[in-house]
């Protein structure tokens, strides 16, 4: 088992099986945006013995243990994202490609009033693009 990537998951208190650390491995390996099916179809390419419920438990115990965070994109798309410094993103809707935009990007002038005893825990802009049609 990869050293590094087993001492990440016990420091954010997710004991590193070694399906979690295979999967983990794939997350981490570059910058990218995966959705729990391309993830299975990796591991499964690289020879990992994983099921698709133990992609999907995995992918949800990352969560909440803060290694990865959760893009929804639309109600039928959700890509897991391994840079958990602030960003935002740009949803291509024609190819299903998400990209980074540096979180200082987007400014807004101000948020709405919150709920009476909440507080705002962060803010994330997905923006979504198409192909124009033609003129």
């Amino acid at each position: 088992m990869n050293v590094a990537v087993t001492e990440m998951l016990r420091q954010k208190g997710a004991q590193p099986t070694a399906q979690r650390v295979a999967l983990a491995e794939i997350l981490f390996a570059r910058p990218q945006h995966l959705s729990a099916e391309e993830l299975l179809e990796q591991a499964r390419r690289k020879g990992v013995q994983v099921s698709k419920a133990t992609v999907y438990n995995t992918l949800n115990l990352f969560v909440d243990c803060g290694l990865i965070r959760e893009v929804n994109v639309d109600s039928s798309r959700i890509y897991y994202d391994p840079t958990m410094t602030p960003h935002h993103h740009i949803y291509n809707v024609d190819t299903g490609e998400l990209t980074d935009i540096p979180y200082d990007a987007v400014q807004l002038a101000e948020l709405p009033e919150l709920p009476p005893g909440t507080e705002t825990a962060g803010v994330e802009v997905v923006v979504k693009v198409r192909r124009r049609p033609a003129d």
